[in-house]
């Protein structure tokens, strides 16, 4: 079996810090704050995850017992946060997280399910939102997104994630009129998307790096490029269901353009299964004026794998909520 990336940030409670890959790298959370304790399950008051999340200092937080946090409304991360769910299983149900104009945030660990009521998503990040990573969340069926990357938010990573029970599963990059968002990048990585509809991701303008992910059995489409998206598809998995598209190309037009343009996918070392359909754009269908970026032009290496059956059953055990203990260590509080 191969090796996950970054294996080593278990070995201590705050080893996380900085360990993401792909544009959040710079991720840090809490790193410089003390522990947080989150003793009980509450909505709000002493001791519960709101609380713990509105400190304006940063907070390592950690959870002293397992269950579900019913979010009576959208709970705010405010900047330099980890939320460290390792040692316990917590879901969130309700509605979910906010990062709204914050920096310096690490997800890890949690579970996401049921949100209900118009525009709530299971983590919504915007706007201007930046160094983030999610790593290792189980998310599904939310009355919006799962996760929404939008307004100007930029360098983040999600890795390790499992995404089901959904429809619009990621979208980054809400309108054609949000021309500021030609600033997003993102790097999604080791995530399996397990019969989710559709926006696996569904881009805008951003730049998005997707590696070593598993999508299978979607019912619409995998991957979408919209208005002057570039999207590097790298040794992903596609399996299709019923529905064989794999990559869809929205035209739009920018609010500071006079025509529509869709954005461009660039496919290397995919594997395509089951009939994945897997058309590619030129640079001329696409109208857009330069090639596809390369991440290597913003950071120097990722751990990733040939495309493979292998890979597919890496995945289908180690990407979401998992059962690893929280690390002893509980110094430099």
């Amino acid at each position: 079996m191969a090796t996950l990336p970054y294996a080593d940030v278990d070995s201590s409670l705050r080893a996380l810090a900085g360990k993401a890959e792909g544009f959040g790298r710079l991720s840090i959370g809490g790193l410089n704050g003390p522990i947080y304790t989150v003793t009980n399950l509450s909505d709000d008051g002493p001791g519960s995850l709101r609380e713990g999340c509105r400190k304006k200092d940063p907070q390592w937080i950690i959870f002293e017992i397992s269950g579900t946090i019913d979010l009576s409304s959208y709970l705010s991360v405010s900047s330099h946060k980890t939320i460290d769910g390792r040692g316990q299983r917590i879901k969130l149900t309700g509605k979910g997280l906010r990062l709204n104009d914050c920096e310096q945030i690490i997800i890890c660990n949690l579970e996401f399910e049921g949100g209900r009521g118009h525009d709530v998503d299971g983590i919504q990040i915007k706007p201007n939102s930046k160094n983030i990573w999610i790593d290792r969340c189980s998310l599904k069926d939310y009355d919006d997104g799962l996760i929404d990357i939008t307004r100007s938010s930029t360098d983040i990573t999600v890795s390790r994630c499992l995404f089901q029970q959904h429809d619009k599963t990621m979208l980054i990059g809400a309108n054609a009129s949000h021309i500021d968002d030609r600033c997003i990048r993102v790097t999604i990585h080791h995530c399996f998307f397990d019969g989710t509809n559709q926006r696996q991701p569904r881009v805008r303008f951003g730049k998005v790096h997707l590696y070593n992910n598993y999508t299978r059995n979607w019912s619409v489409y995998a991957v979408c490029a919209s208005v002057e998206a570039f999207i590097f598809s790298q040794c992903n998995v596609y399996e299709a269901g019923d529905k064989k598209k794999t990559f869809e190309y929205y035209p739009e037009k920018a609010a500071d353009k006079e025509e529509e343009k869709c954005g461009m996918i660039k496919s290397e070392g995919d594997m395509f299964l089951n009939g994945s359909e897997s058309r590619l754009l030129t640079k001329d269908e696409a109208c857009v004026s330069v090639d596809n970026f390369h991440p290597s032009e913003f950071y120097s290496k990722w751990t990733f794998q040939p495309a493979t059956e292998s890979l597919k059953t890496l995945l289908q055990t180690y990407a979401g909520w998992q059962a690893v203990p929280r690390p002893a260590d509980l110094v430099s509080n």
